[in-house]
């Protein structure tokens, strides 16, 4: 039903409990269908006493928010962003580790009650809400405003260090374009005497296993190969050393206490990485709506170039057994179902403040449960076919060197810069390989980078409204900032402070925060009020089964998973070519500082709120779990009836879902 603009109407929601005064209670908020609001300002007993009619997204919004060009652009941004290094080479070998095949029944399991239900409702309450994770607390429960923050803060780590490894493998893929790729030989400056090639590896499997004559030279040959592998000293592959002591020039740190200058080849390499990222960023989803088409389909042709290459290797079949071998019995360890529900997950990526972010540029109407089964499975399928592009290579390299797969399975940056490569100096047209699968990583990485930091600056310029008109310059100091927290990363022995940010940044701090995330929505602000919001946008309420797993499913799923990663959390050394750098005791407590320097937002915020506002605890309390106010529509089109409820296009239904 149509609404004139001219007409006042009653309140959506009325923030004056009924019966009783409340001493921070003092405006309410009357929306119509044509961008007009009226503001009413109350006094403490709460009659009206002034009335004013203003625009509404002036209140809320400062501008109308901009949207995304297209749906593809949107399903693009979620799509590249859930998928990332970590569907490469962590994904892989948790299967592997943990039963095999078997391995996706618990994964499965997580998916469906675990991380598909926070996927979907992080897109929706952005969706509806239409706001960063700075803001969008004061429409939900302004008592969890601190989680926020904590997001933010986990976003500047990820930023810290993500982009270091894409920097990484930008140095290597300008590197392996030269004419013969650098790390297949020992006769480098960088190499030591415990250098052995490839080819030398391979030599030695020849020699144990071979059952015809050599000539008296090649013999001589092959036997000194194997001499210097099978010595008593230890030996280290030229692509190890390549990765720690050209890339990375590790020598040259002697450990926490002193980690050496900045290697200005990888400060560059991060230079350009950002560079990138700002050109991809700094007109907003406008810009960075047309780059996701470059690092979203990019990485699927490589990644189908270099599957078809590695089924068709000797011993690949050998490497899928592998992968893909069921055992059952590994089911009934716990480990096996926490790291299942940690890397559904961490994979798909809820509570970042991204998905949250990028769906606020959505249109209301948008259908945002179709989006979140699209992608989720998507990034699943990903992570899943990425084990036969890794695994097929392992094969193969457990067949050319006589080795079994625990001894070349590596997992991380091991897996991308060590032993991907090692494998890829022993095909034909190496050069040609080494350049696509670096180009793949950095594909992935930027991807990351760009939902990273679209959230934090969504979140700021939604809280100051006035940063919308010089998007271009907030931008730049946005990226300059993550740059130089960036550069400790990249000195000679910023691999030790990489690693401390991988491990300490995110994984347990993360989940705490989420879990207060999910408190807040389903909990303060209700499940049935949220199935409202997604009505109003979908046409149908989320049905039971989505209800149950926002309400009580997810929040135990999470609470499973932080204290699993609590008990089992120790700060371990870092080894690096035979060298042990142990964590000194105040690198202990600077990690455990990062891990409780974004969740200590939450209990400081809370505080401070019940101490500003006014009244009785019971009343500061039930303040500060309503909302203070509702997003914006007037870009929208959306319509309210005289009482200000929703007037839906069509009929509503309910999903049995």
């Amino acid at each position: 039903m149509s609404v004139s603009s001219q007409k006042l109407h009653k309140p959506i929601k009325s923030h004056i409990s009924k019966g009783k005064s409340h001493p921070n209670l003092s405006n309410d908020l009357i929306y119509d269908n044509e961008n007009a609001c009226t503001i009413i300002k109350c006094d403490k007993i709460g009659n009206k006493i002034e009335c004013q009619s203003i625009n509404s997204d002036n209140i809320i919004q400062g501008n109308k928010r901009e949207i995304w060009d297209s749906k593809i652009d949107f399903l693009l941004a979620v799509m590249v962003f859930a998928v990332d290094l970590g569907n490469i080479w962590r994904f892989p070998f948790i299967c592997y580790r943990n039963g095999g095949g078997a391995f996706l029944i618990p994964y499965l399991v997580m998916y469906i009650f675990g991380g598909l239900p926070l996927f979907y409702l992080e897109l929706a309450l952005g969706q509806y809400q239409r706001s960063g994770c700075l803001t969008v607390w004061k429409r939900i429960c302004p008592l969890f405003s601190g989680v926020g923050f904590g997001i933010c803060i986990i976003a500047s780590y990820t930023a810290w260090y993500y982009n270091t490894i894409i920097a990484w493998a930008l140095f290597y893929m300008i590197d392996a374009m030269k004419p013969h790729i650098p790390w297949d030989g020992c006769n480098n400056w960088w190499n030591t005497n415990s250098c052995v090639t490839v080819y030398e590896r391979l030599i030695n499997h020849s020699i144990l296993n071979a059952s015809h004559k050599y000539e008296l030279n090649e013999l001589v040959n092959l036997s000194i190969a194997s001499l210097k592998i099978n010595g008593s000293g230890k030996v280290f592959s030229s692509t190890e050393e390549y990765f720690y002591r050209r890339v990375l020039q590790i020598q040259y740190a002697e450990g926490y206490n002193n980690v050496g200058p900045i290697r200005w080849e990888i400060s560059l390499c991060l230079m350009a990485v950002f560079t990138i990222v700002y050109f991809s960023l700094w007109k907003g989803v406008k810009s960075s709506g047309k780059a996701v088409w470059v690092t979203a389909t990019l990485p699927y042709v490589i990644l189908s170039i270099l599957l078809i290459r590695g089924l068709t290797l000797e011993g690949s079949l050998t490497g899928i057994k592998y992968y893909l071998t069921p055992n059952f019995s590994s089911l009934l360890s716990i480990s096996v179902w926490s790291d299942a529900a940690s890397q559904i997950f961490f994979s798909l990526g809820p509570g970042f403040g991204v998905l949250l972010a990028l769906s606020s540029y959505n249109k209301f109407h948008n259908n945002c449960y179709r989006d979140a089964m699209i992608t989720s499975f998507i990034n699943c399928a990903t992570s899943f076919v990425s084990g036969f592009v890794v695994f097929s290579v392992l094969g193969y390299m457990c067949f050319r060197m006589g080795k079994t797969m625990e001894d070349v399975a590596n997992e991380g940056p091991g897996l991308v810069f060590i032993a991907y490569p090692e494998a890829i100096a022993t095909l034909a047209g190496s050069t040609f390989r080494a350049i696509i699968f670096m180009l793949m990583l950095i594909t992935l990485g930027l991807d990351s980078t760009f939902g990273g930091l679209e959230a934090i600056i969504t979140a700021i310029m939604d809280s100051v409204p006035a940063l919308s008109g010089r998007r271009e310059v907030f931008v730049l100091a946005v990226v300059i900032y993550c740059f130089i927290g960036a550069l400790p990363s990249t000195t000679c022995g910023g691999y030790l402070v990489l690693t401390m940010l991988d491990r300490h940044g995110a994984p347990i701090s993360i989940l705490f925060i989420v879990f207060c995330e999910c408190v807040a929505l389903c909990w303060f602000y209700g499940t049935k009020r949220f199935c409202n919001d997604v009505q109003m946008m979908l046409g149908f309420k989320p049905g039971i089964f989505w209800q149950i797993c926002w309400a009580y499913i997810s929040p135990i799923f999470l609470l499973g998973i932080f204290i699993a990663n609590i008990v089992s959390y120790e700060t371990q050394p870092v080894s690096v070519l035979g060298v042990v750098y142990e964590p000194t005791t105040w690198v202990i407590v600077l990690s455990w500082a990062i891990v409780f320097s974004s969740p200590i937002f939450i209990p400081i915020l809370m505080i401070y709120k019940l101490l500003k506002a006014k009244g009785t605890f019971v009343e500061r309390l039930r303040f500060l779990i309503t909302p203070e106010d509702r997003p914006a529509y007037g870009d929208q089109q959306i319509t309210l009836n005289a009482v200000g409820e929703y007037v839906p296009k069509k009929t509503f239904k309910t999903n049995k879902l």
